[in-house]
C-alpha cells in the first residue's frame, strides 16, 4: 500500500465562507439588501454591538446600547416598547455583493 506522503504535512485547509466567518450551529446566515449577514444567536449583545430585531412586524438591524436600541433610521426603542421587540441575535460578519448579475445584457 506505501507509505504516506510528506506532502500532506504542509496541505493547508480549503478556505470556505464558513470557515472565515466561524459559522457553526449557532449562526444563521441571512440575505439581505446587500448581500449576506450572519447572526449568532448564542451570543449576549454588549454595548454598540449590531442585533438583527423584530420590531412592529418587521425584522431590522439595529444598534444596542444598554437598554436601549438604536434602529438604522434613527428612532430609538426603549423603556415598555422594549417589551414588544425579539432579538434574534448579534450581527457578526456581513458579507456585501460586489457585483449584481441580474443585469439584462
Amino acid at each position: 500500500m506505501g507509505f504516506p506522503s510528506p506532502a500532506a504535512d504542509y496541505t493547508e485547509q480549503t478556505i470556505t465562507p464558513e470557515l472565515l466567518c466561524r459559522v457553526d450551529a449557532n449562526c444563521q446566515v441571512i440575505e439581505t439588501n446587500t448581500g449576506y449577514a450572519v447572526i449568532d444567536r448564542s451570543l449576549q449583545p454588549a454595548d454598540g454591538d449590531k442585533v438583527l430585531a423584530l420590531y412592529d412586524g418587521r425584522s431590522q438591524f439595529a444598534k444596542w446600547m444598554g437598554s436601549t436600541l438604536i434602529t438604522d433610521d434613527g428612532e430609538a426603542i426603549e423603556g415598555e416598547a422594549l417589551d414588544e421587540v425579539t432579538v434574534f441575535g448579534v450581527l457578526t460578519y456581513t458579507i456585501n455583493r460586489v457585483k449584481d448579475d441580474d443585469r439584462v445584457v
